[in-house]
């Protein structure tokens, strides 16, 4: 891997649900610190990091990584310890029994598992029934009084697993978004721009794009980029080739559509030149659902010309999130080429 492995470790390991993204926040600025001009948070906690224009400062560019990952809110404790969870963001519950959580009490990070029944207690009826996150409890091992005193109703659930390298691969927790935040801080460490980028690190994106589209107002930038990861099912499940949306190790995925954005086909364009005459690994995207921020610029203060890098992502939204070293690379040499070469003369008007 080109890229700093050890801040991408930091970057997944971290803790950092919807709404409370305060850990990977104070990571983005230490990082971005020797990078910006000037570095800023606002009300809803988005990072924005200004890399002044050298030659056209006043044509702005707004690029996009969100720093949350899915996780939990408590929102019961029984008497008897255990804690109910609500969803923050979008989760499959098969994937959740027996694994461990790490709940985010006011005073300090307590360990936790996600109860299972053994399977010679579940009966026929049990075992073909559907889990529901609301079916769903956190047992930390403690009896009921000693953790009324520890845990609140509110506090954040988030899940425990290391990173780590997996012969080509990294694999582990909330790669979707960090792999992408770290591309857009690799980037911003490698550019001298004649335009002027604001380098954003977006919250909420996993509840609905909030960061992105409240930011989109704020910043009105005049050309928008995205980076998130996005569907590689090249698995033995989707043995039909034509189902696969991207597929791992063949390179930086330039986004046509997903389920909230058609992105705009001049900038898509120059995206695939860029990648062509720099000799980078490139594939299309073509996702038929999901959304990311991209979306969130696109009309949040009149047309925007918007566009997004993906990096393929197998075991979406799961604790083994798995993605392909050399995309990572081709995510980060993308978009700093594309930045560099931003000048603010093209015309994206359709």
């Amino acid at each position: 891997m080109d890229a700093d492995f050890d801040l991408l470790t930091e970057l997944t390991e971290a803790h950092g649900a919807p709404g409370h993204e305060d850990r990977i926040r104070a990571i983005v600025r230490r990082e971005l610190d020797d990078v910006a001009d000037a570095i800023r948070t606002d009300a809803m906690g988005n990072v924005v990091a200004t890399i002044e224009g050298s030659t056209n400062p006043d044509y702005e560019v707004a690029v996009a990584a969100h720093m949350d990952e899915i996780g939990f809110m408590v929102k019961h404790v029984t008497d008897e310890g255990f804690l109910r969870l609500d969803a923050l963001g979008g989760w499959d519950p098969r994937v959740l029994r027996a694994q461990r959580v790490t709940v985010h009490a006011a005073e300090g990070d307590l360990e936790g598992v996600i109860g299972s029944p053994p399977p010679h207690t579940i009966s026929d009826e049990e075992r073909e029934s559907s889990d529901e996150v609301e079916d769903l409890y956190v047992d930390l091992g403690r009896d009921g009084e000693d953790v009324a005193e520890r845990v609140s109703v509110g506090d954040v659930v988030t899940m425990a697993q290391d990173t780590r390298r997996l012969g080509e691969t990294v694999t582990g927790k909330s790669l979707d978004d960090r792999v992408c935040l770290f591309a857009v801080l690799e980037a911003a460490k490698r550019i001298d721009p004649d335009v002027t980028v604001h380098v954003a690190a977006t919250v909420q994106e996993e509840v609905g794009l909030r960061g992105a589209t409240a930011l989109g107002v704020d910043l009105d930038p005049d050309l928008a980029v995205a980076l998130d990861v996005t569907v590689a099912n090249d698995v033995p499940q989707f043995s039909d080739a034509s189902k696969h949306v991207t597929e791992l190790g063949s390179g930086a995925a330039i986004k046509l559509k997903d389920g909230s954005v058609i992105t705009n086909p001049k900038v898509r364009k120059r995206l695939e030149s860029v990648a062509e005459t720099e000799g980078i690994a490139h594939q299309p995207e073509v996702l038929p659902a999901g959304g990311t921020d991209t979306a969130g610029f696109q009309n949040t203060h009149g047309a925007k010309p918007v566009a997004a890098i993906s990096v393929p992502l197998r075991y979406m939204h799961t604790v083994t999130e798995t993605a392909h070293l050399d995309d990572v690379d081709a995510a980060v040499a993308l978009l700093a080429v594309f930045l560099d070469t931003e000048t603010g003369e093209h015309d994206y008007r359709l």
